[in-house]
Parts: structure tokens; C-alpha cells; sequence
């Protein structure tokens, strides 16, 4: 075995060690908010769920617009993880590309309010995962 050559602390990482991320954690985006959408097919069940994740009013209007709108008052910073989409974009992908239309408007209205991030996994039970699956009405 050769000895190690010493750490160049011009280098960013001493390749010596195991990489760990310098990402922020998700919290560095705002308050992680899950909007769980397995089971959901239909822009009913998926109104009903961002209702809840977001706890919205009862007066939500349960449309787009009303959606948008919510999105960009939200008080304080929000990063809203999107899980289970997959079914909903395939059952209904006009649907879909308007939601995702929907957040992107919304983060582009507030930057440093929102971030939407769509999981392509399931989430570990600290960020809100769970082996149960919801219903597709919450109603």
C-alpha cells in the first residue's frame, strides 16, 4: 500500500475521503409540504388533495385558478413535493400539463416563496412517506 499524497486544499474534495452531498437539505426550500396523489385520476380527487396537503379553506374554489391563486399566498417559504403523480399524468395528461403549468406559474410568481419538486420515488416517513395509500377522495 502506497501512503496517501497529502490534500491539495485547493481541490474541492480530498479524494481520499468518501463524496457526501453539500446539497441543502429540502428544508433550505421552505416548509416541505407532500401532496401525495397516488390514486388520484380524475382533477376532482386531485383538487381534493392539494386541499388538504395545503390546508386550504373550506371556500377553496377547487379550480385552476383558485389553485394558482392559493399557490402564490401561501404564507411563508413552501416546498411542495409532488409523489404518486405518475397515474394521474397517464389517466389524464391534459389534466396534468395544465397543473404543471398551474406551479410552474406559481414558482415563477414567487421564486423565493415556492418550489415544486415532482418525486419519481416514494418518500422516506420523515418527509411525510407512508407503506398506506390514501383514497382518491378525500371527500
Amino acid at each position: 500500500m502506497s501512503p496517501r499524497e497529502p490534500h491539495d486544499p485547493r481541490t474541492p474534495h480530498d479524494p481520499g475521503e468518501p463524496r457526501t452531498s453539500r446539497a441543502p437539505g429540502l428544508g433550505a426550500l421552505g416548509r416541505p409540504v407532500v401532496l401525495d396523489l397516488h390514486g388520484v385520476t380524475d382533477k376532482a380527487a386531485f383538487m381534493d388533495r392539494c386541499a388538504a396537503a395545503l390546508a386550504l379553506p373550506a371556500w377553496f374554489g377547487r379550480n385552476w385558478d383558485a389553485l394558482a391563486e392559493s399557490l402564490t399566498d401561501l404564507s411563508g417559504r413552501v416546498a411542495l413535493v409532488v409523489t404518486g403523480w405518475q397515474a394521474y399524468a397517464e389517466a389524464r395528461p391534459a389534466e396534468w400539463r395544465t397543473a404543471q403549468d398551474v406551479f410552474a406559474t406559481s414558482v415563477a410568481e414567487r421564486p423565493t416563496r415556492l418550489t415544486v419538486l415532482l418525486s419519481l420515488g416514494d418518500l422516506p416517513a420523515t418527509l411525510g412517506g407512508s407503506d398506506e395509500r390514501p383514497s382518491a377522495s378525500l371527500g
